[in-house]
C-alpha cells in the first residue's frame, strides 16, 4: 500500500500517542477532523492499524525477567509447526514469537515475575512439548531502547 504524506503524518502521531483527541490529531496533521477520522477508519479496515493498546511498565507490574527463548523443533513439517504455534498462542508469558532462519526454528520473547516462574514456564510449557527438541534462553540485563514505533519515512 502506498501511504500518502497525510497517512504517514497520522500514523506517526498515533504511534506516539494513540490517546490524542481527534481534534488535536487533525490539527497536528493539517486535515479536517472528518477527513482525518475517515483515513484512520480506512487504515483500520484494511488492517494497517491492527489495534490500539496501553503499553504497561513491566517493572511496575513486578515482571522482573525478560528472556529471549530460542527453540529448536524435533521435526520440520506443517503438523509439528501448527501444533507448536497453537500451543504458544495460549501462553500469556510469551509476548512475541517469530519463526526464524538459522540454527533455531523459533525465537520467543518471554516475560515472567522471577527466575522461579521462568523455570516453571520453561519446564512445564516448553520443554515438555512433543515438538520441542531443545531450547536456549538469553536473559536481558537492562533495557537500552524500547519502541513500538515503525520508521515510516
Amino acid at each position: 500500500m502506498k501511504l500518502s504524506t497525510g497517512d504517514i503524518a497520522i500514523l506517526e502521531q498515533l504511534q506516539q500517542d494513540s490517546n490524542i483527541s481527534q481534534h488535536e490529531l487533525a490539527e497536528k496533521v493539517g486535515m479536517s477532523r472528518s477527513s482525518c477520522w475517515r483515513r484512520i477508519r480506512e487504515m483500520i479496515d484494511i488492517g494497517l492499524i491492527k489495534k490500539t493498546v496501553a503499553i504497561l511498565s513491566r517493572r511496575k507490574l513486578g515482571l522482573e525477567i525478560t528472556a529471549y527463548l530460542e527453540v529448536s523443533m524435533t521435526e520440520h513439517n506443517e503438523t509439528t509447526k501448527s501444533q507448536f504455534e497453537g500451543h504458544i498462542m495460549n501462553l500469556r508469558q510469551v509476548l512475541q514469537c517469530f519463526s526464524v532462519s538459522g540454527e533455531r526454528d523459533y525465537v520467543l520473547l518471554v516475560s515472567t515475575k522471577n527466575m522461579d516462574a521462568y523455570d516453571h514456564f520453561l519446564n512445564t510449557y516448553i520443554l515438555t512439548h512433543p515438538a520441542v527438541r531443545s531450547a536456549r534462553s538469553t536473559f536481558t540485563l537492562r533495557e537500552i531502547k524500547y519502541s513500538t514505533e515503525y520508521n515510516l519515512q
